[in-house]
């Protein structure tokens, strides 16, 4: 029974039993507390980590040491704002009374668990498109590498062949997807050259006539244009895998005729050739896809150290509010 003349102290519940055990005022005030402090030291460790890097090799962190700083960081930006927020939680919350001490520091752990989730939530709104980059660059990065290396470096020859093209007059649709075939359609034979067609006519070998000049395979008779559509040929051999007999000869007729080589050495060089670009085309699909590996790696390292900093986050923040808790019943 109270004392006539002596008043409760201020914010003390003399019966509590029937209030709620959840302050939720405090809870949310705990919560803008790590979130604002959250989102401050993730700005201030983004300006630390980009004047650390370098674009020249030789200067700025490694990508090891970055990666390190990046935990730590991450580990403090958690223990920090986590703290703060979960002892905001257990300070302001309402005194209670008439509750057992086991019960008491229930409540003031789940006010600081529930002051860390508000946080997390809050700040995860607000920086979702970094967290769905982090979480999302290794699969992206896989796929796109997995799904198009080929047709990537495909796309680059064709495109330059296509401004070869289009620099000597050419249309838009000699560079498109049935440009190959359309280029078998119009192929002519090969002349003789011009000492074969003269002893083939029966003129005398002291004869000064000039013979007639050989026309070109192709019909504009245009170098970019034959590097054009040889670049065409090589690619149809690169997407189905070998180079047919065809157009080898074929690619070979043209060589011959630029150069002055035999058509035997001319196909070998064309051969040679095609090896070549398969074996660069592999190379560069196996660095795309070590990248894309290192990639997914990171992204799998940063989302598990991610998830270990909240826990920790939410382990501090609870441990937090009971401290505060027990400052506020002193």
């Amino acid at each position: 029974m109270a004392q006539y003349g002596v008043q409760p102290p201020i914010g003390v519940t003399e019966d509590s039993s029937g209030l709620s055990g959840v302050s939720w005022g405090a809870i949310f005030a705990g919560a803008a507390g790590a979130a604002a402090l959250s989102l401050v030291l993730l700005l201030l460790g983004t300006g630390l980590g980009m004047s650390s890097i370098s674009p020249w090799s030789s200067q700025g962190a490694s990508a090891a040491t970055l990666g390190m700083a990046t935990i730590v960081w991450l580990a403090f930006t958690q223990i920090a704002a986590s703290g703060m927020g979960g002892y905001l939680a257990g300070r302001l919350r309402t005194k209670w009374t008439g509750v057992h001490t086991d019960e008491v520091y229930f409540r003031d752990t789940a006010h600081g668990f529930l002051a860390w989730a508000v946080a997390t939530l809050l700040t995860a709104s607000l920086l979702a498109s970094v967290v769905s980059s982090i979480v999302g660059a290794g699969t992206q990065a896989g796929a796109t590498v997995l799904g198009g290396a080929a047709s990537t470096a495909a796309s680059a020859t064709v495109a330059s062949a296509s401004n070869a093209t289009r620099a000597q007059g050419g249309s838009d649709a000699s560079t498109g997807p049935v440009s190959y075939f359309v280029d078998s359609l119009f192929r002519r034979e090969p002349v003789a050259s011009t000492s074969a067609a003269t002893s083939a006519s029966g003129a005398p070998s002291g004869d000064t006539t000039t013979a007639p000049a050989i026309p070109p395979l192709t019909p504009s008779g245009n170098p970019m244009a034959t590097d054009a559509e040889a670049s065409r040929i090589l690619l149809n051999g690169i997407r189905t895998g070998a180079l047919p007999s065809e157009d080898t000869r074929y690619l070979g007729q043209l060589v011959a005729q630029r150069t002055g080589l035999s058509q035997q050495d001319a196909e070998k060089r064309v051969t040679d050739t095609f090896a070549k670009t398969q074996a660069a085309l592999k190379d560069a699909q196996a660095k795309a896809r070590e990248a894309a590996d290192t990639a997914r790696k990171a992204s799998a390292y940063a989302s598990l150290w991610l998830v270990v900093s909240l826990l920790i986050g939410a382990f501090v923040a609870s441990f937090a509010a009971t401290y505060g808790g027990r400052r506020r019943d002193l």
